[in-house]
């Protein structure tokens, strides 16, 4: 537990902001949470990555003011309360920070639990599939896996790979096919790279669910799925936590996705014009490729079929089994995509 000196004043923000300020200080200070403040700077309440969640699954979009979504009963302390006494307020309550409120009622600092230098080990597995044919990107693909295509001069699939291995992820599986020795001459046994990886042979190409069918040994623990050519900022250790706390067979990261229609758009009744919209614009949430798994599911899968992720969970649904969405906001690119390939190479 520490106190941070340096970002929390960073995150300190209005009341009059709006949900894409709050994301925007969310990914840049890095602790998890924003503290709103009045006019006079007295404190009103703390909003965190949960919350915004919540706030998109209601309906708010990130232009939405964020009135509704600030946490107004959130724990504070004084300056003058015991380190062990706020450790034991974290541990109690389950939350990572407590904001150090002075009598005025102003943010003087913030008890921050450092989750970064004790990372330990998580022992669930996650599964990378990494098998796809890539015809979307050719000609890049030509003579290389789409997994391997270069970002920044490495393969994407060793950038995805670093960052489950930060979060404390270490088990890992890749679902190989087109091209698949040359993703396993490179990977090997996962040692260069401190995890231990091994591989899924798919002999036909068997979509983003079916090669879990191969999986040949007990799986006791939820796992991890996600594309091989999803590049995000998204928290692996924070999407696996809620999956628990919803008790679920599945969960699916979902991102909201925004189009606007390139022409004015008229409703009506007969010939009786009863609307009009300038260039609306729609929003839907997608499936944004990252998944949670829990073991019960894998028994929806029959071996070596093909199978896709959305098949399976319309499987689930079917026999109610309780699958959920994770509204996410972090920066996510599928890499899969020409455009999104041309956006992430010309950074």
């Amino acid at each position: 537990m520490s106190i941070c000196s340096k970002n929390w004043q960073k995150a300190i923000m209005p009341e009059n902001s709006f949900m894409e300020n709050v994301i925007q200080n969310l990914n840049e200070c890095g602790i998890k949470i924003v503290l709103i403040v009045d006019k006079k700077n007295k404190f009103i309440g703390t909003i965190s990555d949960g919350d915004i969640r919540r706030g998109l699954l209601k309906g708010l979009d990130i232009k939405s003011s964020i009135h509704k979504i600030i946490n107004r009963n959130a724990l504070v302390s004084p300056s003058t309360m015991s380190r062990e006494m706020v450790l034991q307020l974290m541990l109690v309550n389950k939350i990572q920070q407590i904001p150090i409120v002075n009598e005025q009622q102003e943010v003087v600092g913030l008890h921050l639990w450092d989750e970064m230098t004790t990372q330990p080990i998580k022992e669930n597995i996650v599964v990378i599939m990494a098998g796809g044919l890539g015809t979307r990107l050719m000609p890049h693909t030509e003579n290389c896996p789409k997994p391997m295509v270069k970002i920044a001069g490495v393969p994407m699939l060793e950038h995805i790979i670093r960052k489950i291995r930060k979060e404390g992820f270490d088990q890992i599986i890749l679902a190989i096919h087109h091209l698949g020795d040359v993703i396993e001459e490179y990977f090997g046994n996962g040692e260069l790279f401190d995890v231990n990886i091994n591989y899924l042979r798919e002999d036909l190409p068997l979509g983003t669910a079916g090669a879990l069918s191969l999986i040949n040994f007990d799986i006791q623990s939820p796992m991890l799925v996600t594309n091989g050519d999803v590049i995000t900022d998204i928290s692996y250790r924070e999407i696996l936590e809620f999956h628990s706390r919803c008790q679920a067979a599945a969960t699916m990261a979902v991102k909201v996705h925004e189009w606007q229609h390139p022409f004015g758009v008229v409703h009506t009744d007969g010939v009786r014009i009863i609307g009009l919209e300038e260039k609306p614009i729609s929003r839907s949430l997608i499936n944004a490729g990252v998944y949670v798994l829990s073991p019960r599911v894998l028994p929806y899968l029959s071996y070596n079929d093909h199978c896709d992720m959305p098949v399976l969970f319309e499987r689930l649904r079917a026999k109610e089994e309780n699958i959920v969405a994770y509204p996410m906001h972090e920066p996510w690119l599928d890499v899969g995509r020409p455009d999104d390939l041309q956006k992430i190479l010309s950074v």
